[in-house]
């Protein structure tokens, strides 16, 4: 088990009808509580990394603990690079050690988009690492039409062509999805999605998996997406945990008390998103 190839882990998935769940991840407790419940739950997961947390947290510094921690569990474990929106912050995550990392072409023209991820896929293939893309651009929660309209949905002819073109490992969808919170119910084009996954042979990704509703995130498994991000909900865990530990003991002084005080509560949350993702049987 242990550090496990990307590829390897969504193919699992695919065959198993579940999804994997990707969580973003920005200190030792995000990484470490991740890992933990899966070993529990006995499900493979990936640990990924937004680089923009960079200034925060050096990239290789952060792909080292999730190495470490990966390389001693039970379960597969994936340390993956999110989002990275150029050639060289891609290459400086595959530089740190990071096995696979997102390049985000998806607000550039089609043909730019296709320019920016082959260079990052032969660059990564070249190193044996690998490679998700975004093809349709999934945008910002908090705008409507960033979510709501047609105009940024993924053409199920475009990505066959995007794959042919770029070779990538995995493809992230536009489908009605967000990153952030989102500014109303999300609606999943569920048969958008059943298209662009009868059209391609690689797995399926979505983004702005937070507050989708749980059936749709069910359904969209049945068609085809094999890993799901999970930010915003993860984020908001942490905060309601250490806030109702703070609430609940104000004499303590220990941050790393309170953490410990709130490991339940957000493991709670990660067992959830793991019951959600899994095959129906």
């Amino acid at each position: 088990m242990a550090l496990e190839k990307y590829s390897t882990v969504l193919k699992m998935a695919q065959e198993g009808r579940y999804c994997v769940p990707a969580f973003n991840t920005y200190n030792y407790e995000t990484i470490a509580w991740a890992i933990e419940v899966a070993e529990e739950e006995k499900r493979p997961v990936i640990v990924q990394l937004y680089p923009g947390y960079d200034f925060y947290i050096p990239l290789k510094v952060m792909c080292d603990a999730a190495k470490e921690l990966a390389a001693h569990a039970s379960v597969p474990v994936c340390v993956h690079l999110d989002h990275s929106a150029t050639y060289e912050i891609a290459f400086a995550g595959l530089a740190a050690g990071f096995p696979s990392v997102m390049i985000d072409g998806s607000s550039l023209s089609f043909d730019e988009n296709v320019a920016l991820t082959a260079a990052v896929s032969r660059a990564a293939h070249a190193l044996g690492c690998e490679v998700e893309a975004e093809l349709g651009h999934v945008g910002s929660g908090s705008n409507l039409d960033d979510f709501a309209t047609g105009g940024k949905f993924t053409d199920p002819d475009e990505a066959v062509k995007f794959i042919e073109l770029t070779n990538v490992d995995a493809l992230a969808v536009s489908i009605g999805n967000a990153h952030g919170a989102y500014a109303a119910t999300p609606n999943l084009q569920l048969d958008l999605l059943s298209k662009i996954n009868d059209a391609v042979d690689i797995p399926l990704v979505l983004h702005g998996g937070s507050d989708i509703p749980d059936e749709q995130i069910k359904q969209a498994i049945t068609r085809g997406i094999a890993k799901v991000n999970i930010a915003t909900e993860y984020f908001r865990a942490m905060y309601k945990g250490y806030s109702a530990s703070i609430a609940a003991a104000p004499d303590k002084d220990s941050l790393f008390e309170i953490s410990q005080m709130s490991k339940d509560s957000v493991k709670d949350f990660l067992r959830g998103k793991f019951n959600l993702l899994k095959a129906d049987v």
